[in-house]
């Protein structure tokens, strides 16, 4: 027979359940103009803004922000961190060979650093890195980030390229936030270099940092766009994920990205 204290223990489980999820539902708001910037640009996808101090959402498409998808070259931020707390590359300015042989931009063909390799997305010399740290060593990095699915296989040099890794474009800001603030696991001066090879414009009121990827193992592939921008002692990270049907959407990525940010005031 059910008592009445297991009835009201019930009704209380059920009232909290609600009250979480309604305290979670309203973090998100969708904002009409960014949707106006996407559907104007004909591109399906999905941009989220991250306001660290508010802890608070918005942006466009939430269904598809907690949606995971293989990261391509947004792992490289990833990557970077991790390869250096392992001592796989003493910095950032350590030459790394790129392997020799044709590669998808001849720009690629040549060794180079993680600050040069990084702003041209340079896959050779971020696989050479991988295959440094070592599956073992990289997935303890994964396991520490809490990065999307965590799931990395059994090659190195392909998980983040062609998957099982997958994340959310609200995982992303996520983790980029503590990265932004030098909250993450790993030593401060590695954080400050990660981010030092990330910076891509600044000035005295704001300072834009961010990183492509385009992974092309789906139909249609995923461009991403993630970053952070630090305005006036305010840290707010964002991440725009949009399906990529030809070469002429890789300029979308950041167009719409920096549409979304002006849109909200952040840039």
């Amino acid at each position: 027979m059910i008592t009445l204290k297991q009835i009201t223990l019930t009704l209380f489980s059920v009232f909290i359940l609600v009250h979480l999820f309604s305290a979670n539902a309203s973090e998100w708001q969708e904002n009409q103009q960014i949707k106006n910037i996407f559907e104007k640009a004909q591109i399906k996808g999905t941009f989220v803004l991250y306001d660290v101090n508010n802890d608070s959402f918005i942006g466009h498409n939430e269904e598809r922000a907690s949606t995971r998808f293989i990261p391509a070259s947004t792992f490289k931020i990833a990557n970077s961190l991790i390869g250096l707390s392992v001592g796989a590359v003493k910095d950032v300015d350590e030459i790394l060979p790129y392997g020799g042989g044709e590669q998808f931009l001849k720009a690629w063909e040549q060794d180079m650093s993680l600050r040069d390799a990084i702003v041209i997305s340079n896959v050779p010399i971020y696989q050479e890195l991988a295959r440094r740290i070592g599956l073992d060593k990289m997935q303890d990095g994964i396991n520490k980030l809490n990065y999307g699915n965590k799931n990395i296989g059994s090659e190195v040099d392909q998980f983040w390229l062609e998957g099982p890794l997958e994340i959310s474009a609200v995982e992303q800001v996520k983790y980029i936030a503590k990265l932004a603030q030098k909250k993450l696991p790993f030593q401060s001066d590695h954080q400050t270099a990660v981010a030092e090879i990330l910076k891509l414009e600044g000035d005295d009121i704001k300072t834009l940092y961010g990183k492509t990827g385009w992974q092309t193992a789906t139909d249609p592939g995923i461009g991403w766009w993630v970053g952070w921008v630090k305005r006036e002692g305010k840290v707010y990270t964002f991440a725009l994920n949009i399906d990529m049907n030809s070469i002429e959407d890789a300029n979308k990525r950041i167009e719409i990205g920096k549409l979304s940010l002006q849109a909200l005031g952040i840039l």
